[in-house]
């Protein structure tokens, strides 16, 4: 009786000797299989999840250049790694923003901005350019600015 593979919903015939089968057996849909048992292995079984974790230590232990070799010969993933970052950064910076009650309170600014530099001439059209805002609060009306002796 045909079943369709829990991975790619191919139909399959199961084995005879694994009635149970629920994927069929093109080596990626075995792999995502393998994966999957492994991960439930590791949530569901403690002694195997410590066993999992003396492994990968042992192994990092035996090649501890593996990470310099590796972003050596894999420049690509190394800077797709790099702009990830700079999301996440620029994401946690965000999100301090919005606990920070003060820069709720923003209001608008017809500030000019005015690009300065060599690096001018690279911006297509000068519309994208990465800028730092600095915002002083002025004293208060009617109060001397303290001033610096």
């Amino acid at each position: 009786m045909p079943r369709a593979c829990r991975f790619c919903h191919q139909s399959f015939e199961p084995s005879k000797f694994r009635p149970d089968q629920s994927v069929c057996s093109p080596p990626l849909c075995q792999r995502q299989g393998r994966a999957e048992y492994h991960r439930r292995k590791i949530d569901t079984d403690p002694v195997y999840a410590q066993v999992v974790i003396d492994s990968q230590k042992k192994w990092r232990d035996a090649h501890p250049d593996y990470p310099k070799t590796y972003r050596q010969s894999h420049a690509a993933a190394v800077e797709r790694n790099r702009q990830m970052q700079v999301g996440r950064d620029a994401k946690r910076r965000a999100q301090f923003l919005v606990k920070n009650n003060l820069a709720l309170d923003l209001k608008h600014c017809a500030a000019e901005v005015w690009l300065l530099g060599p690096a001018v001439r690279d911006l297509e059209k000068n519309n994208l350019a990465a800028c730092k805002m600095f915002i002083f609060q002025p004293a208060a009306p009617g109060t001397d600015a303290p001033r610096p002796s």
